[in-house]
């Protein structure tokens, strides 16, 4: 049977550059999906405008729903802005506060909930107050005499922290408390009891409104790295990378551009090579055939034999190069008025298996082409 041609050099290196294409094309498109993901987990967390499992949307929704008047701002001049004598502050993480821009932010507040509360929180806002672990699964009754929790019932709570003298301690688990209240500041687990994943275990949704719906306007504040004092920021990474990186780094690439003009392939007009020997095509066609000889493999010499035979006859019938090799049998069957198969053995199926098959199939496939030559011949030259 006939060889399938290969494809040309330059459409093996065009779809190289495809498959490079699409390939850096996935691979982007996954880093941004990954990026939009962590983005949007990162922002989810406690956040009144987030709808995910994290996010506190639903809370701030029950909220305006029983009337009190939300505003979610996420940095500190607009809390302060927004923050009136009496209002309810919520804080997120307040990592990037300072201690003084703690105290000062929730000066005016009439009540402050802490959702996040860290260690220093506690013991700026909260008397003293500690961390103590996290509870074990299952509700817990309040056990305490603030109105809030006592109205709420039991919840499952969290994160636990310590009591000191002066703070009121409620919903006890091993050795502490998943809620503290001192003076107007309160401090509780809001990603395990207000997250929109929580809100509706057990009292968690009442227990949120009687800390937060105390007053007709709440101001949610979600303090962000623009709110450090100064001094105290993260460094970025500009701020972080020596002054002479970024010379050298343009300094790197304008090398690597003038290597790349320089050593980049040239196209231009093409070189005859002078070859130091000549070899005639009779020659080389003797030499192929002792080849074919001493390998034995006779149905390779036949296929050999046929791919010439096959474009030949291709051109005379008036197919194209690109025909394939059933098309140009059954057209020269048809032009003969010869069994079609009859001619697919002799051009495409017949196999030898000796060195006498193979001369009688070299002898029927020359016969084949020299009578569609003469037919065709016969043809052009008929009146």
């Amino acid at each position: 049977m006939t060889g399938v041609a290969a494809p040309p050099a330059r459409t093996r290196r065009v779809w190289a550059w495809v498959a490079i294409a699409v390939v850096l094309l996935v691979v982007g498109g996954a880093g941004a999906a990954v990026t939009a993901s962590l983005q949007w987990s990162q922002r989810g967390a406690l956040d009144p405008d987030s709808p995910g499992p994290a996010g506190t949307r639903a809370l701030a929704q029950v909220l305006r729903s029983q009337g009190v008047e939300v505003t979610v701002v996420r940095d500190r001049p607009a809390a302060e802005a927004a923050l009136a004598p009496g209002d309810t502050l919520v804080l997120g993480s307040t990592a990037f506060l300072s201690d003084d821009a703690l105290r000062a932010v929730t000066a005016d507040a009439g009540r402050v909930v802490l959702l996040d509360p860290g260690s220093r929180d506690l013991r700026v806002l909260l008397g003293g107050a500690e961390p103590a672990g996290v509870a074990a699964e299952g509700a817990v009754a309040p056990d305490c005499a603030d109105p809030d929790a006592a109205r709420a019932g039991p919840v499952s709570p969290g994160a636990l922290f310590t009591a000191p003298a002066g703070v009121v301690g409620c919903y006890p688990a091993d050795d502490g408390y998943a809620l503290v209240v001192h003076d107007r500041f309160a401090a509780v687990d809001g990603a395990e009891l207000f997250s929109n994943d929580h809100l509706a275990d057990e009292g968690a949704a009442a227990l949120a409104l009687g800390l937060m719906g105390a007053s007709a306007h709440l101001v949610w504040y979600l303090p962000s790295p623009a709110d450090a004092d100064a001094g105290t920021a993260v460094p970025t990474l500009g701020e972080l990378t020596p002054p002479w990186v970024t010379p050298a780094i343009v300094l790197l690439l304008c090398a690597a551009t003038v290597a790349a003009i320089w050593r980049g392939r040239r196209f231009g007009p093409l070189v005859a090579e002078r070859l130091p020997v000549t070899v005639r095509a009779a020659e080389t066609m003797a030499g192929r055939a002792h080849l074919y000889a001493r390998s034995r493999d006779a149905a390779h010499t036949l296929d050999a034999l046929r791919d010439g035979a096959l474009r030949r006859i291709a051109r005379l019938v008036g197919l194209g190069p690109a025909a394939a090799p059933a098309e140009i049998s059954d057209a020269a069957a048809d032009r003969l008025g010869a069994p079609r198969e009859v001619v697919r053995g002799i051009l495409i199926e017949d196999i030898p298996a000796t060195d006498a098959q193979l001369l009688a199939a070299s002898d029927r496939l020359r016969d084949l082409e020299a009578a569609v030559r003469a037919s065709v011949h016969l043809e052009r030259t008929d009146p």
